[in-house]
């Protein structure tokens, strides 16, 4: 008899499942990885001081350089660069505007993805809609039932897996659109005012329960898509992973 774990063999010796959350904020991302693998070790790399991180180990500093130097040493990688900088703010008008009163912001998915490759390991790498990140797996909120939206693309490295059926919306998002107030199934995680989510209907709309920071709330990936990226990967090393029950 045979069953699957997510633990690999190494000579003479056991050792978890090695992930690293690049970008990771308070581990929005660790929390579905830690979910979905049972005994895994998830590793945080932020530029930012996380106190409210939910990982096992915690790294201060420029995430980029961390995957140059350690990324080799982890089973997989997930990356979450800044959309600030691969969104709307840095196209069009609002760049003129942004560059007009000195506001910059950087652009990370290429060098990301240059360090992620010189890994050698399997990774995904997360952004928004117009940034430069391909364009793999489009995940949605309402495939989790989730109380937002937030759509958000996948760039899959060493690895592939099916695109999931994306159900039709249940309604609007919550909140106030050019002046005319509109009710619906999911609320706004982003910003202050005009009907956007309170820190409380964010933890509950996101699933994020080990934070009250709002601002981070904010930025946090739903930990629902992560499991879901999760297993799907681990569903790709099932003949690799099974040992003798």
């Amino acid at each position: 008899m045979t069953q699957p774990v997510p633990i690999r063999r190494v000579p003479d010796t056991f050792r978890p499942f090695r992930v690293l959350d690049a970008y990771s904020c308070i581990g929005g991302a660790t929390k579905g990885i830690k979910r979905a693998i049972p005994g895994v070790h998830v590793t945080g790399v932020d530029i930012q001081a996380q106190p409210d991180y939910c990982g096992d180990a915690f790294h201060q500093g420029d995430a980029v350089e961390f995957i140059r130097e350690h990324g080799h040493e982890f089973d997989f990688i997930h990356a979450s660069p800044p959309c600030q900088g691969e969104g709307a703010p840095t196209k069009g008008t609002n760049a003129a505007r942004n560059a007009a009163i000195g506001r910059t912001y950087p652009r990370l998915i290429v060098p990301t993805r240059a360090a992620l490759e010189a890994t050698g390991r399997p990774y995904v790498m997360e952004n928004v809609a117009g940034s430069e990140v391909r364009k793999d797996l489009r995940l949605c909120g309402e495939m989790f039932g989730l109380g937002v939206l937030m759509h958000r693309y996948f760039e899959l490295g060493g690895w592939t897996t099916a695109q999931p059926a994306h159900p039709k919306h249940r309604g609007r998002v919550r909140g106030c659109r050019h002046g005319v107030w509109h009710e619906g199934p999911y609320v706004a995680a982003y910003g202050k005012g005009g009907g956007k989510a309170t820190v409380e209907e964010m933890r509950v709309a996101k699933g994020i329960d080990w934070s009250t920071d709002h601002l981070h709330l904010r930025e946090a990936l739903p930990p629902a898509y992560t499991e879901w990226i999760a297993r799907a990967y681990l569903a790709t090393l099932t003949p690799l992973l099974e040992v003798a029950a």
